[in-house]
């Protein structure tokens, strides 16, 4: 594996991108990991595309900039890949991993994805839906990451955000639960 991994998150003002590329830095950190993770956005309002990065390393990170070269692209919103480039950048060997219904062959053949990109597919919008009651599909999709790319511990990732989320959100255990259901879901059901 690479000493440093970019990640690049692709969603819509409104779907979590930005919590979900902190959650991911918090459990990265708390691994022993360096982390950076910085969003990308002006003036946008709910539904507008953004963006947000993630790097992280087992050195420390000089790198300041945005994330050009991903070697990873996560895909919160479907209807993105039709208006957004979500590969650019991405080299051979690089990871995409969508929100969709569709089967990582149809996303493939959809992105026209060379053959050295890994495309991993999953319902996040539904398990958002039956698991918090909301589509908000940024969860579910740390739990497909992880599935994914095996990049952290599931078991430590999963205690790291359930104690994020209990701060965030201590008078409201019925969103903490959800939320963890949603990531063990995407875990389980992410296809590759």
């Amino acid at each position: 594996m690479k000493d440093m991994i970019e990640i690049r998150w692709h969603g819509r003002g409104g779907q979590g991108a930005k919590t979900a590329a902190l959650l991911f830095a918090d459990a990265a950190l708390a691994s022993g990991k360096y982390i950076q993770a910085f969003p990308e956005y002006g003036p946008e309002r709910m539904g507008a595309p953004v963006t947000s990065f993630d790097r992280v390393s087992s050195k420390p990170i000089l790198l300041h900039s945005g994330v050009a070269n991903p070697d990873i692209v996560v895909v919160l919103d479907p209807t993105l890949i039709e208006t957004v480039d979500v590969l650019d950048g991405i080299a051979d060997g690089g990871v995409i991993i969508v929100n969709t219904d569709k089967s990582p062959g149809e996303i493939k053949g959809m992105l026209s994805a060379g053959a050295g990109i890994k495309v991993f597919t999953v319902d996040a919008s539904t398990i958002s839906r039956e698991t918090i009651g909301r589509e908000i599909p940024n969860t579910p999709m740390l739990g497909a990451l992880i599935k994914a790319t095996g990049i952290l511990d599931f078991k430590d990732m999963m205690e790291d955000t359930k104690s994020k989320l209990e701060k965030k959100f201590k008078s409201k255990p019925e969103v903490i639960e959800g939320n963890i259901r949603a990531i063990e879901r995407a875990y389980n059901e992410v296809k590759g």
